[in-house]
């Protein structure tokens, strides 16, 4: 147990944990593993791209074809 733990320590960083997941039971493995994508997708404060209103109007030219 003790590598294992050293093998997680040396190769989990900051921007790319490493997460142990109990795999014995399927149901809260899921709900875990679905909770920590959630948690890193709130954590990225994603936000859409301005469009500038010329840029609004080219789509819109191209889109109708």
């Amino acid at each position: 147990m003790s590598a294992y733990e050293e093998c997680l320590s040396a190769t989990s960083a900051r921007e790319a944990p490493w997460y142990v997941v109990p795999a014995d039971d399927k149901e809260n493995a899921r709900l875990i593993v679905s909770q920590i994508i959630l948690d890193t997708l709130n954590r990225l404060e994603m936000t859409y791209p301005e469009v500038s209103a010329e840029r609004r109007t080219e789509h819109c030219r191209s889109a109708k074809g």
